[in-house]
This record gives C-alpha cells, sequence and structure tokens, in this order.
C-alpha cells in the first residue's frame, strides 16, 4: 500500500489561486495516496496514518486548539512535516509553530525571475538541480534568518531579482529535525505554473520523501485515485 498524505490547504488569510494546481500537482506525483482537506477539524483525527503532513498555501489561523496538540504530537513522535510557499505565513499566534517551520514569512517583492543557489546537493528535494537554478517566483524574505537552526538547501540570490531584503544570506529552502520527526520548507510554489515545471515536482516529490523518511528514489510520477475529505 501506498504511503498516505494529509494535504491541508486551509486558509484564513491571504488565499492564494494556485492551490487547486499544487494539489492536483501532488496527487500526480504517483508516490503517494492523498486525503485533501480544509476542514480545521481534519488534525483532530489521528495522524499515525500518514507518512507526513502537508502545509500547501495555508494561511493564518488554521488550527483547533486539539488540531495543534495533535500535530505537535504526531511530529514529536517521529512524523513528518511538510510547508509549502505560505506555510510560513500560517499559525503566528503559535510559538511552537515557528519553531517546528524554522522561520516566518515578513513580505516579498513582486512576482519576478530569478536565481536560487544550490547549497546542497546531497538532499533528495535539491539533488537534480543545477547549482543555480533559474526560477519565478514572490522570493520571501522571513522575519529571521534560519541558519544555524536548520539545514540550509538553497538560498536566493538577491542580485538577480529586484526587492529583496535579507542580503547575500538569504534561506529559501530547508529541511531540520523536530524531536524524532522531520520538517521540509520551500518559500517556492507561488503560481500555478511552478506545479507544472519538472524540476519544481521533483523538488516538492524530493522534500516530501525525505520528511516521509522515504529516501530512496521516487517512482515515476503516474496517476493515482485519492479522495477528498
Amino acid at each position: 500500500m501506498a504511503p498516505r498524505l494529509l494535504v491541508h490547504t486551509r486558509t484564513t488569510d491571504y488565499r492564494h489561486d494556485s492551490i487547486p494546481a499544487a494539489v492536483a500537482a501532488v496527487r500526480t506525483l504517483g508516490a503517494f495516496e492523498v486525503d485533501a482537506s480544509e476542514d480545521p477539524t481534519a488534525l483532530e483525527s489521528p495522524l499515525e496514518r500518514y507518512a507526513a503532513i502537508v502545509f500547501l498555501s495555508t494561511s493564518g489561523e488554521i488550527l483547533t486548539p486539539t488540531g495543534r496538540e495533535r500535530l505537535a504530537s504526531y511530529v514529536e513522535s517521529g512524523g513528518g512535516f511538510v510547508g509549502v510557499h505560505a506555510a510560513a505565513c500560517t499559525e503566528y499566534d503559535w510559538p511552537y509553530y515557528g519553531e517546528l517551520l524554522g522561520a516566518r514569512f515578513d513580505r516579498h517583492p513582486e512576482y519576478q525571475p530569478g536565481k536560487a543557489v544550490i547549497e546542497d546537493r546531497e538532499h533528495p528535494a535539491t539533488r537534480h538541480l543545477p547549482a543555480v537554478w533559474d526560477f519565478t517566483d514572490e522570493w520571501y524574505d522571513f522575519r529571521t534568518n534560519p541558519r544555524g537552526t536548520v539545514r540550509v538547501l538553497a538560498r536566493a540570490d538577491e542580485s538577480s531579482y529586484d526587492g529583496g531584503g535579507m542580503g547575500a544570506d538569504h534561506p529559501l529552502v530547508w529541511c531540520r529535525e523536530q524531536g524524532a520527526g522531520r520538517v521540509f520548507y520551500t518559500a517556492l510554489g507561488h503560481a500555478a505554473e511552478a506545479y507544472e515545471d519538472p524540476d519544481f515536482r521533483a523538488h516538492l516529490l524530493g522534500g516530501i520523501r525525505w520528511a516521509a523518511r522515504l529516501d530512496g528514489p521516487g517512482p515515476e510520477p503516474g496517476q493515482r485515485s485519492q479522495k477528498t475529505l
């Protein structure tokens, strides 16, 4: 039986138009069974059946108190957590979530082409990428620099776009351990077009597989029937 993901897309603040395309992309990566939900009580149920929980461009306060407890217990006990793009704009009122993710969103310049410098070529999310990855996104700035508490996989080259606010050391993609669990975060994924890009799809798949402790080569992308909660 394929590993199962819970892909959570609830928003109480800004909502990305790309969310349907993003969910569809995860469904067609071919590696997982996927339960997609926007129900705030979805994380109140036992989470142990999931290989990873994915917050896919969530925003604002989205969890119930019980959901917060369940998520923290799940990760601390060895579960995988993946945050994509606006997941860094989520649960500002819950201090644990900021620690879990590694950093919180501050601001971004306008959507534009730029370059990501790959720092770690050994991770499944980045080993397929060129040393400098040309991409188009919002190039998030964060309230704090997570370096030192996370394993930085890629950083933004602020000289390649306009409006960056973190300087030469601008982590963009990283992973970390929380308790017995694994956490992966990518700031990329603003537009629907990203989820059609083969490099980005492989990036996302590699991050999910790492968080879920499925570190070996993944299967070829394909179709799989899924359900929506």
